[in-house]
């Protein structure tokens, strides 16, 4: 019973998507198809499974890093809440669907500053 052991560099696993972004099942299925070393891995919730992988890995995590467009979400975010209020007071049909679709506009916006990260 011999076992080779190789070794695994993180480009040889083949990502398409950040650590992050991979879902728990996704996480569990790479572990155990490519990185033996990590027991335990059917058990463990998505932020012990990304931890682990990073200390394989020896990744430093970023923890602390502030988002450069924080501010601006925020922002957004009060500007949608208040449209929201403000949509339940309009009685004309037409301004609730320019108002909704503002929101929507606003909405997308954020999801692209969050991802731009």
């Amino acid at each position: 019973m011999s076992q080779e052991i190789t070794e695994i560099t993180f480009e040889s696993l083949g990502l398409t998507k950040t650590l992050d972004k991979m879902t728990a099942k996704e996480l569990r299925a790479l572990i155990v198809a490519k990185i033996p070393s990590i027991v335990g891995a059917s058990g463990m919730q998505k932020d012990d499974l990304v931890k682990a992988v990073k200390e394989v890995f020896g990744i430093a995590d970023e923890e602390g890093a502030i988002s450069p467009y924080k501010d601006q979400i925020f922002t957004l975010k009060k500007q949608i809440r208040d449209m929201r209020v403000s949509k339940g007071t309009v009685e004309a049909r037409q301004d609730r669907t320019q108002i909704r679709r503002k929101i929507n506009k606003l909405k997308k916006r954020t999801r692209r500053l969050a991802r731009a990260l």
